[in-house]
């Protein structure tokens, strides 16, 4: 089954939604005012089927003040079917609309001439003539021209065959693989069925029972069944009008513009780069920063805009924008969109986005960020491995902002593996990620500085903490790959490794005369204490040493093993402690409690505690409710 999805465009009062009523047999004014007032406000939906081949039609509001609406449901349009009334011609709303489609990217157009037997034959052709002369200047050039009139019938059947042609044409062949991506322009509730949101499949499919994400906002919602034009399906797929019944989330946690998403698969983003059209009819260049209202499918926000290349973007012109938004949006790279003046409204210009998560830049590396970004698909891969930095990059995580799946990133990122333009490693976790060269070749020139200047700060240290170096060598989520920068470090002959100690090839740890007999002396006053020995501070005084020093002696001890830290920062000497297990181990004891431990020891509890809780860890005892064990 091919599908194709026909956006109407036109003027007010053309007769747009008539007509579809004639062609498919769907009012598409659902709405009483709506038939009070014989104007279409929001969007209408309605269908056609021929073979293989299912068309679905979306009747958006010629009035200019809806236009908003009508925005909303021009997203994943395949077919433009421009209305222009035979009597009236084209009027302002007529050239917007069409001036909107280019922007879109709709790939193909048919043209309706409405009310064809309400005009003479030289009007009619009149009418024509102006089309034709509106269109010359757009992608849809050339497009068929059908008079036509919804009362009497004349032309439809020639309208509809032309619809099926050029549809079948421009329809895509959905893609079941692709992440789920359901752009909401409608939630309501039903009674006796709940939450209900419709809107155009952008992509993959949908089956009842998928679990799906509201995005932005997080929600987890359950599909319990999917219509399609109307009927009970057991899934929907992409090109299709689609309506779920879900689960699990609530009517107010729902509105239009949100989008329905696998877990993962779209990420909301609050700046974009897009390659824009500023049309002739903008008022003004765009240069600094302009406010704009963004639409992009089913959704709008404010924002503001800005061209950066070139610096000014003049009426008529392209060039490269940047969009700040005020509100977050899910989108993806090729996502087209619409820039509209916010007041008094206007379509300005649109485009496609480049870059669904732009990082703010300056310069040339701006500069080079743009131009990777314009140059294709392989270069932005490139561009975005680098920005992740230290950590790498995943393939789901390129493949959110592709709107695609890891397993389809993965060659690509392969074949630029091959090419020397990338590194693969494997994170502890298993997955996949992928280095930039560049952001590598930094590390060796840091992890250098930050050991000399540790051991210059740290003199008598014997090596660095493994924890504190990688904190301190590898950026962001580069702590994430520490074994692997550090096995490449080491490599390299930038550093030594040593159990959880980093130290720079060929260190060793020596004390000067006056710090070594400082040594000898606390390491006798702690043996000396045995289980109780004085706090560091006052062996300090006691000793006359000076802080810095002592603190220094004291953390070689530590390292060397001479002294041993317990919980909360308590400090034994190793003798004190190896004696301790000995005389514990002759008391026969098989469980015991705190109380005997501190009686037959003579400890307070100050020393009891931690002492126990390290021998928990060195596992000569085991704690068993509130008494311990001894381990054989």
């Amino acid at each position: 089954m091919r599908r194709a999805i026909v956006g109407t465009a036109g003027h007010i009062d053309h007769g747009k939604t008539r007509l579809i009523e004639a062609l498919t047999g769907i009012d598409c004014d659902r709405l009483a005012e709506e038939k009070a007032r014989g104007i279409t406000i929001d969007l209408g939906f309605a269908w056609l089927a021929e073979g293989d081949l299912q068309l679905g039609f979306v009747d958006v509001p010629g009035h200019e003040r809806f236009l908003h609406n009508a925005l909303a449901g021009l997203g994943g349009i395949r077919l433009m079917l421009l209305v222009v009334a035979a009597d009236e011609g084209v009027k302002p709303q007529t050239r917007e609309h069409v001036a909107i489609c280019a922007l879109l990217g709709i790939p193909a157009a048919v043209v309706a001439l409405t009310k064809a037997d309400l005009v003479s034959d030289d009007l009619l052709g009149l009418a024509q003539l102006e089309v034709e002369e509106l269109l010359q200047p757009t992608p849809f050039a050339g497009a068929p021209v059908v008079p036509v009139s919804a009362l009497t019938g004349a032309g439809l059947p020639r309208l509809r065959e032309l619809l099926l042609a050029r549809a079948a044409e421009v329809a895509v062949a959905a893609n079941p693989a692709q992440p789920a991506r359901l752009p909401v322009d409608r939630a309501f509730h039903l009674k006796g069925l709940g939450v209900v949101v419709t809107g155009t499949l952008a992509a993959g499919r949908i089956a009842a029972g998928d679990e799906l994400v509201v995005v932005p906002g997080g929600q987890t919602a359950r599909v319990r069944s999917v219509q399609v034009h109307g009927q009970s399906r057991d899934e929907a797929l992409a090109g299709e009008r689609t309506s779920l019944q879900l689960a699990g989330v609530e009517l107010g946690e729902l509105g239009r513009g949100q989008q329905l998403a696998p877990a993962g698969a779209l990420a909301t983003t609050h700046r974009l780069l897009a390659h824009c059209r500023w049309l002739p009819e903008a008022a003004r260049a765009l240069g600094g920063w302009t406010p704009v209202r963004v639409h992009l499918l089913a959704g709008e926000t404010l924002g503001k805009a800005r061209a950066l290349q070139p610096a000014e973007l003049a009426p008529g012109g392209e060039g490269i924008v940047e969009l700040r938004l005020d509100h977050p949006f899910a989108a993806v790279r090729g996502d087209r969109l619409v820039l509209r003046r916010p007041s008094p409204a206007a379509t300005l210009g649109g485009g496609e986005v480049l870059d669904p998560q732009w990082r703010r830049r300056r310069g040339r590396p701006r500069d080079a960020a743009v131009a990777a970004l314009a140059a294709g698909r392989r270069e932005a891969f490139l561009l975005w491995v680098e920005e992740a930095g230290e950590g790498g990059a995943t393939a789901a995580d390129l493949g959110r902002r592709l709107g695609a799946r890891a397993v389809d990133v993965v060659p690509e990122l392969a074949a630029l593996t091959a090419e020397n333009r990338l590194l693969a490693v494997t994170a502890p976790g298993g997955d996949a990620r992928w280095l930039a060269p560049a952001v590598v070749q930094r590390v060796p020139a840091r992890a250098r500085r930050v050991l000399k200047e540790y051991f210059q700060r740290e003199r008598l240290a014997e090596g660095m903490p493994r924890a504190e170096a990688v904190r301190r060598i590898l950026r962001g989520r580069g702590g994430e790959l520490a074994d692997r920068y550090l096995d490449w470090l080491q490599a390299q002959k930038v550093l030594t490794l040593a159990g959880d100690r980093v130290a720079p090839p060929g260190r060793r740890a020596e004390l000067s005369g006056d710090e070594s007999s400082l040594a000898t002396q606390v390491i006798a006053a702690y043996e000396a204490a045995g289980l109780t020995p004085p706090s560091p501070g006052e062996l300090a005084t006691r000793l006359r040493a000076k802080p810095q020093i002592f603190d220094g002696v004291v953390r070689y001890l530590l390292q060397q093993g001479r002294l041993v830290r317990l919980p909360g920062g308590l400090l034994l000497s190793r003798q004190a402690l190896e004696s301790l297990i000995a005389s514990l181990r002759e008391t026969g004891w098989e469980r015991f409690s705190v109380p005997q431990f501190k009686d037959r020891f003579r400890l307070s509890r100050k020393w009891a505690i931690p002492l126990l809780e390290h021998l928990d860890s060195l596992a000569v005892t085991r704690r068993v409710g509130d008494d311990r064990q001894l381990v054989r």
